[in-house]
């Protein structure tokens, strides 16, 4: 390959500057050439009308003083204007400080084009001492004295006539004087033509002249520079091959297909990955029709896109598909593409188009691992709950008439508590996916089984006898005591206590399923452990009068002897904003009769499930307000107060009488609505979507603000995040907390971080444990981070309003970041 001659700066400037100097000149010289020409040309142009003024004027002065008729004299006048702007502009000129309103004046008046004046007034400025100038302006002057004769013989003949009696002795006398002007202001009429003439064509010829030597220059010029130019055309010849070969060499390298088209349509290109994805050569390809690689499908309904093609190679369509594509090939095999099509222009028209492929096998792979990992429990590989009961609701709502049978169990873990306690949650997790790979065993292919939450286990046996099921449930409990789980050399015991439902003996609806369900487990706990207790109409009074003795009595007692209390916990931002307004989450404790602390996980379960939760946020948002009410009476806080976070159920969203209830305690309380902020659960919100659409309607209208908590714990969420207008989203911590070992819970919190802010909403991730996690939610973008790592719950009081806390010691974490 020859490399290409290159040329320095001064040396390329050597080479051509004799052509810049000589084009400059040239085009400088062809513009005051033809300004000069012009010029001229106006003046001619202004003699011939000045020439046809003072004739046409001596003409109806004539007639004026032998008709003495009025209308003679007006076209006099007119006609003797035109000299008269003439004479105006010359003396406009020739005073010591020309003024160029006056001459622009006398040149308009004098019959000439307007863009002719600047044209006037420079030649005269610039050329009256010329030769040939100077004696056409002489016999200019010469003219101007004879009309001006002319003008004072008119004026007094008009007098004359106005005053009446003319005789005829005075015409004769008049036309006599007329007459000796004439023949005195027609010489000078012509010399001064013919001074104008002379010296217009002077400048052509000198124009021309110059011209001609310029382009005697230039040619010389040429033949000099001639080889010169001869071989830089070689030089840039061989500088486009080489830049053809690297446009080869990267467009063979790159991993999308890229094809290049006719304007017929017809193949001229395909590089290697194309050939991949069409599994054809690009010899074999070239020149036949894009049809005859493949055809092209709508990923969705299969129909035919090849008019897609076409509008790209027409100009129809800039740009690409919105959508995937599928390449069907010959052998019928089809692969997903996005399609990306310009068309390629030469010299502004259509000479073919640029399609570029891109094979989507990869992101639709991993779609559908975000899409399984919705739809499972990252660390047993099971089906979630959300999965699970969507399953169950699916069967419900099938006819389960016609003989079929179909069951419900829930398995609750003995002991699991120890485990974790002792070894652990590694312990714990590992004991939790042994589990699953031999629960298995006792199952029929077709059979669900799921991790509902914790240690709670879900099975869903369709078209299975209630005996069969009893059997199979005998067999599931004997495989987890079969299990003999070890632990860094200790062994540990593990048992499972089982709730077996037939559902055809339970209301057909997901909740009393579960909730029967649920309790069948519960009793099987009650009454031993390591059991199968199959629910019965016949165990359900007792079943509720265990449930009310074990939860109901406690949660009272609790709320007579005033055990219950409230935490803060701070939510920071991430951003670290300016004037950003303090978060907190205000959290329920429980003090047990031997006090204490209780976490919400141990009594909001049993407070849901009874109806009891309504009266519990009653006495959450009252006490919360009475707190608040106090420190905005007290002097010595007059800072900012923080945002506070309540948690509702879904409950008393859906209760009326609750929403009436906060109404009144804002009142009473005289409690800002923009510091309340309560926070919903997305398994209560889409509970009852309409329900909670017009709550949280009503108390935005006030001012509060909504933050949406646990989301994305359903793929669900995607769906109902659009119909609900809450201002936060809070991230679940089950993401967040290990996001940095889980490349598909990172993806999610950045996919639900993203559409939160493309939706308007601010996102808060739970459970930020670490520097690392903060860190890494902070270059994500999320807005505010609650957990361990920012602050611990403290007592709420007036100082959690207007103090903020000292981060803790991130070596002191060791528990989830954040507890209700």
């Amino acid at each position: 390959m020859k490399q290409p001659w290159t040329f320095s700066k001064p040396r390329l400037l050597g080479i051509v500057w004799p052509f810049i100097a000589v084009a400059l000149f040239q085009a400088l010289l062809g513009c005051v050439s033809l300004y000069t020409m012009s010029a001229v040309r106006s003046y001619v142009a202004g003699e011939s009308l000045w020439s046809k003024g003072q004739k046409d004027a001596i003409h109806y002065l004539s007639l004026y003083a032998n008709r003495h008729d009025e209308r003679d004299y007006l076209k006099y006048q007119k006609a003797f204007s035109v000299p008269q702007g003439g004479h105006a502009l010359r003396k406009a000129l020739d005073q010591p400080i020309p003024s160029l309103a006056d001459a622009r004046g006398g040149i308009i008046q004098g019959g000439n084009h307007p863009d002719d004046v600047n044209g006037i007034i420079w030649m005269y400025l610039n050329f009256h001492n010329f030769s040939f100038m100077k004696q056409a302006i002489h016999f200019w002057e010469v003219g101007d004295g004879y009309l001006m004769q002319l003008d004072e013989l008119a004026r007094h003949i008009h007098d004359r006539v106005g005053q009446g009696a003319v005789s005829a002795a005075e015409v004769d006398q008049w036309r006599e004087q007329i007459n000796v002007i004439n023949e005195g202001v027609t010489p000078a009429a012509r010399a001064f033509s013919d001074a104008l003439g002379e010296g217009s064509r002077l400048i052509l010829n000198l124009l021309i002249a110059v011209n001609l030597i310029t382009a005697v220059v230039l040619i010389l010029l040429a033949l000099l520079r001639v080889r010169r130019l001869i071989v830089q055309r070689r030089v840039f010849a061989d500088a486009l091959q080489l830049e053809k070969e690297r446009a080869q060499i990267t467009l063979e390298s790159i991993g999308d297909g890229v094809i290049t088209i006719d304007v017929a349509g017809a193949i001229v290109y395909m590089n290697p990955a194309a050939e991949g994805l069409t599994h054809w050569k690009g010899t074999q390809a070239s020149g036949l029709p894009l049809a005859a690689l493949f055809n092209l499908l709508d990923e969705n309904d299969q129909k035919d896109q090849s008019t897609l093609v076409e509008q790209i190679i027409t100009g129809k369509l800039k740009g690409g598909s919105a959508n995937s594509k599928l390449i069907q090939r010959l052998d019928g095999s089809t692969v997903s593409v996005a399609l990306v099509g310009t068309p390629i222009y030469t010299e502004g028209v259509i000479s073919g188009a640029v399609l570029v492929l891109h094979d989507m096998t990869q992101e639709q792979q991993y779609i559908a691992d975000l899409s399984w990992q919705a739809a499972h429990d990252p660390l047993t590989g099971l089906v979630n709950r959300s999965e699970f009961e969507r399953r169950l609701q699916r069967v419900l709502d099938e006819d389960c008439g016609q003989g079929r049978s179909h069951c419900l169990m829930f398995l609750d873990l003995d002991q699991f508590k120890l485990v974790n306690d002792t070894g652990g949650h590694a312990a714990g997790d590992e004991l939790l996916r042994q589990l699953c790979r031999a629960l298995p065993q006792g199952l029929r292919d077709g059979d669900t089984l799921a991790r509902l939450g914790g240690d709670e286990f879900g099975v869903l046996l369709v078209d299975c006898p209630a005996e069969t099921a009893l059997d199979m449930a005998e067999a599931l409990r004997e495989v987890v005591q079969r299990l003999h789980f070890m632990w860094k050399g200790r062994p540990f015991m593990t048992t499972v206590s089982i709730g077996l439902v037939h559902l055809g003996d339970t209301p057909a609806s997901l909740e009393g399923s579960l909730s029967a369900a649920d309790m069948a487990c519960y009793m099987a706990k009650e009454r031993g452990r390591n059991r199968v207790q199959a629910y019965s109409v016949d165990d359900l009074t007792l079943s509720m009068r265990f449930g009310e003795m074990a939860w109901i009595q406690r949660l009272h007692m609790a709320m007579d002897e005033n055990r219950f209390c409230l935490y803060a916990q701070e939510i920071a931002s991430i951003k670290g904003e300016v004037g950003e307004v303090r978060h907190i989450e205000i959290l329920l404790r429980l003090r047990d009769e031997s006090g204490r602390m209780v976490v919400p996980d141990n009594f909001i379960p049993a407070a849901e499930r009874y109806g009891l939760m309504t009266t519990l946020d009653r006495w959450v948002v009252h006490n919360v307000f009475k707190v608040i009410a106090q420190c905005q009476s007290d002097d010595r806080h007059q800072v900012p107060q923080a945002l506070c976070a309540i948690n509702l159920s879904g409950s008393s969203i859906g209760d009326d009488t609750f929403l009436e209830y906060l109404k009144q305690q804002f009142k009473t309380f005289d409690v800002s609505p923009g510091m309340i902020c309560f926070e919903i659960t997305e398994t209560s919100a889409i509970a009852d979507l309409q329900s909670a659409i017009r709550f949280i309607n009503e108390l935005k209208a006030l001012g509060c603000q909504f933050s949406l908590d646990d989301f994305c714990s359903g793929m669900s969420s995607f769906a109902y995040l659009k119909h609900l207008p809450v201002d936060f989203l809070k991230i679940d911590g089950s993401f967040v907390k290990d996001m940095l070992d889980n490349p598909i819970n990172k993806a999610m919190v950045e996919v639900i971080n993203n559409i939160g802010h493309v939706m308007g909403k601010r996102t808060i991730a739970e459970y930020v444990e670490t520097p690392q996690i903060e860190s890494a939610l902070q270059e994500m973008g999320v807005d505010f981070a609650q957990g361990y790592l920012i602050s611990r719950p403290e007592l709420f009081t007036c100082e959690s309003l207007y103090i903020q806390p000292v981060r803790p010691d991130p070596l002191m974490f060791g528990a989830p970041g954040t507890l209700r």
